[in-house]
């Protein structure tokens, strides 16, 4: 790991003139779960790192002025996996927090950082950036080992989603994200917060490097029926080959909106494991 400066402001406030005007330059550091190990493997050298976890207001989960919830950044998954309340109101959204990863790291993982954890595509993790071209500008996973990339949606030059098995299920109950800069605050529904980035020098969020996520904000779920379906490799700490997340409102017996989520990996038959796969389905 390479150095780097510390600094661990007390406000939100503070957090916006420490950050850099260049991605890479400096990183925030929220569970650390995910940009540790991107910093111990060289991935990720920032200049400076920025620890937001001193920030009272960023912590916490509290019911908003329209009976939604309002989930603080910092808010770990083991919080949101085991808050009965939440149980509640959002199982699909318990039931995903609870089975995330392992134990040790829902103690420490955040939401906003697990919103906004970067690609496990194995090119971008051993070096060859986020588009993962080599040489001669060509992609590396079109002509590669491409099992757990993107088969949908994706029409390049990015094809990986993101590894966030909590993201589909906030989506799918019409989560908003806010997020702070040097504009002030601004609101941002949680689909469009993931973007396809165009070179190197982006992000997969649409996130400037001026700005942080401050909370995720879900409707009132009253009337609200919601699954979330995953197929695994296996059942303990894995990423899954598909997530499937839908939620449906209900008036009665009459479904009077609907919204579904599907983020899928590719999975050729070449990658069939010769056990059966783990599925998993809540709601």
């Amino acid at each position: 790991m390479r150095a780097f400066e510390y600094a661990s402001p007390k406000t939100k406030e503070q957090v916006i003139p420490l950050l850099g005007r260049n991605w890479g330059e400096v990183e925030v550091l929220a569970g650390g779960t995910d940009l540790l190990s991107l910093m111990k493997d060289d991935i990720t050298t920032p200049k400076r790192l920025v620890n937001i976890k001193n920030i009272e207001d960023l912590h916490g989960i509290t019911r908003g002025p329209g009976r939604g919830l309002r989930f603080a950044a910092l808010a770990t998954l083991a919080e949101i996996g085991r808050n009965e309340g939440i149980q509640n109101e959002l199982p699909m959204l318990a039931a995903a927090a609870s089975d995330a990863a392992s134990p040790q790291i829902r103690n420490l993982a955040t939401l906003g950082g697990n919103l906004c954890q970067r690609p496990r595509c194995w090119y971008f993790r051993t070096g060859n950036g986020l588009l993962a071209r080599g040489k001669d500008g060509k992609s590396l996973v079109t002509a590669g080992d491409n099992r757990y990339h993107a088969i949908l949606g994706n029409d390049g030059p990015a094809y990986f989603v993101s590894p966030s098995t909590v993201a589909p299920v906030l989506i799918a109950y019409g989560a908003k994200v806010h997020i702070l800069g040097l504009q002030g605050v601004r609101e941002l529904a949680l689909e469009k917060f993931y973007v396809t980035p165009g070179s190197d020098q982006e992000r997969e969020h649409d996130l400037k490097p001026t700005e942080i996520v401050t909370e995720i904000v879900v409707p009132a779920a009253g009337g609200v029926k919601a699954a979330q379906y995953e197929v695994r490799q296996k059942e303990a700490f894995d990423w899954p080959y598909v997530t499937a997340a839908v939620a449906l409102t209900m008036n009665g017996s009459t479904c009077s909106s609907s919204c579904a989520i599907t983020p899928t990996y590719s999975l050729p038959v070449s990658a069939v494991p010769p056990r059966p796969l783990y599925l998993k389905r809540t709601g």
